[in-house]
């Protein structure tokens, strides 16, 4: 994969990370200016996953069908126009709703990057570039509450809309003009009338199936946290809007670290011989932050700790989850990115919302959400490492 590409996939893989990120820090100031508090400005960022989970679903097919291309370009021109819908909005309600088809345009970006790399990737290769692309969403969740938290003081919680809108702007010129087209050209256009006939082949797999919902349960750990975190640093422990950042930037810190880590651990181990360890370290990291919020300690700093192991871990479980994923399933990448995309922010959305719904003034019902996520995360792994010896004694007895 070349840099100039690897580039422009990753500035899409920040869509995402930026437009949840971004607008953290001004959870309390958007809930002053609509009279509200910040359990339902939570509600705006519920809406997101929503939307990118039933986005995912519609731009699978059609990147399968048109090419990774135009479906794209659209989803840029949907995030650009929706951002600015943000800025103006005059009621939560009608930012829950913007946001919605924020998340409709973003989508889009998650779904051709994943389609492109297994386009053009072997396995393993798409294993080690997925963790390229991690060092993004690392790094975007540790500049963007900083930057956010600044835009605020600066300008409102308006501006950090704006800027999204000129983000994905100056993204969707380098789309047109640089991204090359990589549906492979020898296949032919799949139908859009078999979609949901493919859909449902693939919730039948379980080796698809069960390795989606490894990476899916854990990435819904790590939304837990983003829901969680602000009402935890800001409000519970009384970190400063503007320090908010340094504090979030910390754990994302792990992430990119583990996640260039896990690019060496490839050289010497497939994707599937690494699940079988980091999703138990992870499961173990999620119950011991539990343990340490049970005791309510007087300041942030003992929950730190499990949380920045918490994070780095999830760096090694994410890439290779999908890799393991989409493994064998190049004629339909799209497809299966889509559904692998949409069960990640379907549990991501559920998640973070019971994060609010469950908000009881103490940092237990995000900590607690994220530990069902590592056991969750962990038994798919061992769900799907069943199914491949099942398979692997089939075929030595024919």
């Amino acid at each position: 994969m070349t840099l100039r590409l690897l580039l422009i996939l990753g500035g899409l893989s920040a869509f995402g990370p930026l437009a949840i990120d971004l607008y953290l820090p001004a959870f309390p100031a958007i809930a002053q200016s609509f009279a509200t508090d910040s359990e339902h400005v939570q509600l705006s960022l519920s809406a997101y996953f929503i939307g990118l989970a039933l986005g995912q679903l519609f731009y699978g097919p059609l990147a399968d069908r048109f090419g990774r291309r135009p479906p794209l370009l659209f989803g840029i021109g949907l995030f650009t126009v929706a951002s600015v819908a943000c800025a103006l909005a005059p009621s939560l309600e009608w930012l829950i709703a913007a946001r919605f088809a924020q998340a409709l345009g973003g989508c889009a970006g998650m779904v051709v990057n994943r389609a492109v790399v297994r386009d053009i990737c072997t396995p393993i290769e798409a294993a080690r570039a997925f963790s390229q692309l991690m060092l993004v969403m690392g790094v975007a969740p540790i500049l963007a509450p900083l930057a956010g938290g600044w835009m605020l003081l600066l300008g409102g919680w308006q501006v950090i809309f704006v800027f999204l809108a000129i983000f994905a702007g100056v993204f969707g010129f380098l789309v047109f003009f640089r991204l090359p087209e990589t549906l492979p050209a020898h296949l032919p256009p799949s139908r859009l009338s078999s979609a949901l006939g493919r859909y449902g082949r693939l919730l039948k797999e379980p080796q698809f199936m069960f390795h989606a919902l490894t990476g899916g349960i854990a990435m819904a750990g790590m939304f837990a946290y983003i829901a969680g975190s602000p009402f935890v640093f800001i409000e519970l422990y009384g970190v400063p809007v503007e320090h908010y950042g340094w504090f979030f930037g910390m754990n994302s810190a792990g992430f990119v670290l583990a996640a260039q880590f896990n690019s060496r651990l490839l050289r010497k181990r497939t994707p599937l011989q690494l699940l079988k360890v980091t999703t138990l370290l992870f499961m173990g990291s999620t119950i011991a932050l539990s343990a340490v919020a049970l005791l309510e300690p007087p300041s942030l700093w003992p929950l730190l700790v499990p949380l920045f192991c918490c994070m780095a871990l999830l760096a090694l479980v994410l890439p290779n989850s999908s890799a393991c994923a989409l493994a064998g399933h190049g004629h339909q990448a799209g497809v299966a990115s889509a559904l692998m995309g949409t069960l990640q922010f379907a549990i991501a959305g559920v998640v973070s919302a019971l994060v609010g719904t469950l908000h009881n003034g103490t940092a237990l019902p995000m900590t607690g959400m994220i530990t069902l996520c590592g056991i969750g995360a962990a038994t798919m792994a061992l769900l799907a490492r069943r199914v491949e010896r099942a398979q692997q004694a089939a075929l030595q007895l024919r």
